[in-house]
């Protein structure tokens, strides 16, 4: 079989399950022989062998079952960096992106602050806030041993000396320490979501948080009040129907400056708040 046939035949079989199937189809083809996208375009007439084949296919069967593609190519970009990314952590999206340019707005440029990402995953945000602001020094926990090797192989891999991963649910591994920002991509989905039947490959501890989504942030709302100096920032990622009730929670802690901000679809995404005094 030609590249340009089994393109466009694997395009054919993911178009009811992706929006980006030729996309998709090229990468796991691109996967499959090792090349980068640009050979397919040049050598569009190159014949695949027969365990060729079988290995494209056996790519494409994990991405019909509803595998995302950053799983199946164990990559994934965010805030222009490359990571690294496996089932133990969720796949970063586009729209966490505001959060880190949240933080950056709020972080001076030559500022030597203590930033906290809590639930770090994939150690996507903390890695974009130490890229951009070299001077502060950022540690990144998670409840997830796993999770936190992935994190840490991605802090080598960007070659950031800034970073340092703990181990620890939330605030834990923090105890008794200060800082001038936090941010959290906790989980806020809700435990009978039908959304939730789509991201069986992701782990369900990093996405779901009760019944209405909010019992994490809940303890964010509490327990980072100790951990933050005098004035200290909060930035917490939520769901895009749960604005109002985060910011009910936020107020109801004594939180104060509570905005909420959208991801470039428009959605409320991000919302920030600022520490009352201790």
């Amino acid at each position: 079989m030609r590249l340009d046939a089994a393109i466009a035949e694997a395009s054919i079989r993911l178009a009811s399950m992706s929006d980006s199937s030729r996309l998709d189809a090229e990468i796991l083809l691109c996967q499959t022989i090792d090349m980068p996208r640009s050979y397919l375009f040049a050598h569009p007439e190159d014949e695949l062998d027969a365990l060729t084949i079988d290995r494209f296919e056996a790519l494409m069967r994990r991405r019909l079952d509803g595998e995302p593609m950053s799983y199946i190519t164990g990559t994934r970009e965010f805030w222009s960096r490359e990571l690294f990314v496996t089932p133990a952590t969720l796949v970063p999206r586009p729209e966490t992106e505001l959060l880190v340019d949240l933080a950056l707005r709020e972080i001076p440029r030559n500022a030597e602050w203590q930033i906290l990402d809590l639930g770090t995953g994939s150690g996507a945000i903390a890695i974009a806030i130490a890229s951009e602001r070299l001077l502060c020094e950022i540690t990144a926990t998670d409840v997830s041993e796993d999770a936190l090797a992935v994190a840490a192989e991605n802090v080598r891999q960007n070659d950031l000396v800034n970073v340092s991963c703990l181990l620890g649910r939330w605030g834990e591994a923090v105890s008794g320490r200060e800082f001038h920002l936090i941010v959290s991509n906790p989980p806020y989905i809700r435990e009978d979501d039908e959304a939730l039947q789509k991201l069986t490959h992701e782990p369900l501890s990093a996405l779901a948080s009760g019944a209405d989504g909010l019992n994490d942030i809940r303890i964010l709302a509490t327990d980072c009040i100790p951990l933050l100096v005098t004035d200290g920032w909060l930035i917490i990622e939520h769901g895009a129907d749960q604005q109002d009730a985060v910011a009910e929670i936020l107020h109801a802690a004594g939180w104060v400056e509570i905005a909420c901000h959208n991801d470039l679809a428009g959605r409320p995404r991000v919302t920030v708040a600022r520490q009352n005094g201790k």
